[in-house]
């Protein structure tokens, strides 16, 4: 059996642990910026407040106190992640992080599943404040659709269980195609127009039928509706490529302050490697204009260059995305965006040049040291002097503090 663990309403639910008196109302989460909502309480759904709406569309709402808005605070969720997923892993070991609110995890081998889920779905809420819910079966699909169920559903008390040919009918014939884990648009359309509705009308077509509509990736889905397990738990593997992209607030339009930005993106890049103990051999850097403003003057350029060796050096990523930058950038323009693509990216093990100019071994130690200062004093502690503040250039009028990231904003509790 495999089960899946599902944060419910994840960004809203991280502002509700530090913010108590948030629970119980309508509170909407805004992307960068503060364009579009992307995170909604079940309050806010109630509304009929949409996914994506853009924020000035609802803004009455919210100075009439109906609603209550936070900018993203990525920081704050992702170390929420973290404890999350660590609380998860000590009681399941084998797992596959999903997504930032979302883990598989192997079930092999326990007796009472359902018993075990909800004692780990009590754990993660006493450990972190966050609600989840979590289903579990056969499969990673139908694992998906049961942790729908327990959310959509208070009977469930948070846990769905599809542990029998009878349960798996009953579920397939209830759940809307559009919903099916695996279904893009594109192909969600074709079947509406074929009058697929639910995952049941899907399960009923031919092998032959969905391998030449939607190939193997739709063979794999329609196999797992029927109870056949197509997908295992997937050990992730290096990434292919990282990216640290942003749309600024105001353009910009002086280099000296694209160069500290463009070195804030790159150091972010550069965390993640450290962090996935990978290097990368090839530095990207893009510039744009804002293509909503025709009005304005236009222009969009990039650039890479391919290092002698892979490294994870945020001197070396920095140096490498600045010298980018400088072959790209004109002046007269206002940028609106920008970013850094980290590509060739390897295990941080791989030897590089033979004639190697630099004392790897030395450079190895020095990293490590500066992991363990920012492990210690926050990722911020040590940075290169052209980094800037990123989100200083970023609107995010509604953002909560970094209650678990940054010493300044941690909560302080008096008691008498």
């Amino acid at each position: 059996m495999i089960g899946l663990i599902d944060c419910n309403n994840f960004f809203v639910s991280c502002e509700r642990v530090f913010r108590p008196q948030l629970i119980g109302k309508p509170v909407v989460v805004l992307s960068n910026n503060d364009g579009c909502v992307i995170a909604r309480s079940n309050e806010a759904k109630a509304l009929g407040i949409a996914m994506g709406v853009p924020f000035f569309r609802i803004k009455g709402m919210v100075e009439a106190g109906t609603v209550t808005v936070s900018s993203s605070n990525m920081a704050l969720y992702g170390d929420m992640s973290r404890r999350v997923m660590s609380l998860i892993r000590r009681r399941a070991p084998h797992i596959e992080v999903y997504s930032v609110d979302e883990c598989f995890i192997d079930l092999s081998g326990i007796s009472d599943v359902a018993a075990f889920g909800r004692e780990l779905a009590a754990h993660v809420t006493r450990g972190t404040g966050i609600p989840v819910s979590l289903g579990i079966a056969p499969n990673k699909t139908l694992a998906k659709m049961a942790s729908r169920f327990a959310k959509r559903y208070p009977g469930y008390h948070g846990c769905c269980l599809i542990d029998s040919e009878e349960k798996r009918d009953r579920a397939v014939r209830l759940f809307d195609i559009a919903d099916v884990w695996g279904i893009g648009r594109r192909h969600l359309e074709h079947l509406r127009q074929a009058g697929v509705r639910t995952a049941y009308d899907f399960t009923l077509w031919r092998e032959e039928r969905v391998r030449r509509t939607m190939a193997l990736p739709g063979v794999q889905t329609w196999r797992e509706l029927r109870g056949e397990t197509c997908l295992p738990l997937e050990v992730r593997q290096p990434r292919q490529s990282l990216t640290s992209s942003r749309s600024f607030r105001d353009p910009v339009y002086d280099l000296e302050t694209l160069r500290s930005l463009v070195a804030d993106f790159a150091a972010s890049c550069c965390r993640r490697l450290r962090k996935e103990q990978t290097a990368a051999a090839c530095v990207s850097v893009y510039i744009r204009t804002n293509r909503f403003r025709p009005d304005l003057p236009q222009y969009a350029n990039e650039a890479s260059e391919r290092l002698d060796i892979a490294t994870s050096d945020l001197r070396e990523l920095v140096a490498a995305a600045d010298r980018c930058l400088r072959t790209i950038f004109r002046p007269g323009y206002g940028y609106k965006k920008a970013g850094v693509t980290l590509t060739d990216i390897i295990s941080g093990g791989v030897q590089g040049l033979l004639f190697d100019t630099v004392d790897r071994e030395k450079q190895r130690r020095l990293l490590n040291t500066l992991d363990q200062i920012r492990q210690k004093n926050g990722r911020d502690a040590v940075r290169v002097a052209l980094q800037g503040d990123v989100m200083q250039n970023v609107r995010r009028e509604h953002r909560s503090p970094c209650y678990t990231t940054d010493l300044h904003d941690i909560i302080v509790v008096k008691a008498d």
